[in-house]
């Protein structure tokens, strides 16, 4: 079965958890910016949790059904709709072939996630499916989707295939069925609105002047429209060395907060180098990135500082949540 791209939106890709093993050969990761959203699409369609899916920034495609299929869209709110009528996101949703899904104005955070039942007969690149956008690798042929792609869909197995057996037997006669529950709904930013990012202290954040100390956890910070998948770019305030700090490019991670010469600060995304020379003055708690990849470009964060342990306990806490979520969906189709 498959899918047919009627328009692409702004920027659609097919993304998973990410490409691991190769950062030092200088390959980026890539993946989801919103794992936490992509993973549950992924659990409510009997998926595994990492597999591929549709990443949708905030306007999103128009994709005709062209046989029946399982879906499950979650994260931000792009009005989804089939055939005209709203369909209800964080569930299973069943939906007749013939079926056109569109996604239209963006009402909360900025980016959505379609997976389906079986996954997208992707090949996998270096253990992936993530679109590496710059360097033209994985995904649908290594770049965003374009108006009459025609994307490829696995037949489905094992809770994948019972779901959809399940779905069969309410034989509607109404276009889409959704399931009449929902699950993993999380806080997602509204459209402007003034959001909370949990961080810890980064390796250099000692060198920066108390002002600046005092400044990065009092002040808030806008989103820069020149934001894209590598990284948020930030201005508002601008933050400063005690004094000209000579470094060696070291590695980053998924969520650092680096400060480069002009002062406004950058914070690392999916798609972020292996290396950097900047000072790192802080470090976005895991748990929270998914979050911050939901603020759209002109809105505003402000950061508030955790210890170490703390971030740790939240990440432990998430994945226990995670854990109890799947058993709680596969059990909703006992």
């Amino acid at each position: 079965m498959s899918i047919k791209v009627l328009q692409p939106g702004l920027l659609t890709s097919m993304q998973d958890l990410g490409r691991y093993g190769y950062q030092k050969h200088g390959v980026i990761v890539s993946g989801a910016m919103d794992t936490y959203s992509l993973r549950i699409a992924n659990l409510l369609v009997g998926n595994q949790e990492g597999e591929g899916a549709l990443e949708m920034a905030l306007l999103g495609p128009s994709l005709q059904i062209e046989k029946d299929s399982l879906l499950a869209i979650t994260g931000g709110n792009l009005s989804p709709t089939v055939n005209g009528k709203t369909v209800p996101m964080w569930r299973p949703v069943y939906i007749k072939k013939g079926s056109v899904l569109q996604f239209g104005a963006c009402k909360s955070g900025c980016r959505s996630y379609l997976a389906i039942a079986g996954g997208y007969d992707i090949l996998e690149v270096m253990g992936s499916k993530s679109t590496y956008l710059r360097a033209g690798i994985g995904g649908f042929q290594g770049r965003a989707l374009q108006r009459g792609d025609v994307l490829e869909v696995k037949s489905p197995e094992g809770a994948s295939l019972e779901r959809v057996e399940y779905f069969k037997r309410k034989k509607s006669p109404e276009s889409f069925v959704p399931a009449s529950w929902y699950a993993g709904r999380k806080p997602i930013p509204q459209t402007l609105c003034l959001t909370t990012i949990r961080i810890t202290r980064g390796l250099q954040f000692k060198y920066f002047t108390s002002e600046s100390k005092s400044q990065l956890l009092n002040d808030s910070f806008q989103v820069a429209t020149q934001s894209d998948r590598m990284g948020y770019r930030l201005s508002g305030v601008t933050l400063q060395l005690e004094e000209p700090l000579e470094m060696i490019s070291e590695a980053v991670a998924l969520g650092t907060i680096q400060v480069p010469p002009d002062g406004n600060p950058i914070i690392l995304l999916a798609d972020r180098q292996t290396v950097g020379g900047y000072p790192k003055i802080g470090q976005v708690a895991l748990v929270d990135v998914p979050i911050l990849a939901q603020v759209r470009p002109g809105a505003a964060i402000r950061f508030q500082e955790i210890e170490l342990e703390e971030a740790e306990r939240l990440y432990i806490a998430r994945e226990n949540y995670i854990q109890e979520l799947e058993t709680a969906i596969r059990l909703k189709f006992l």
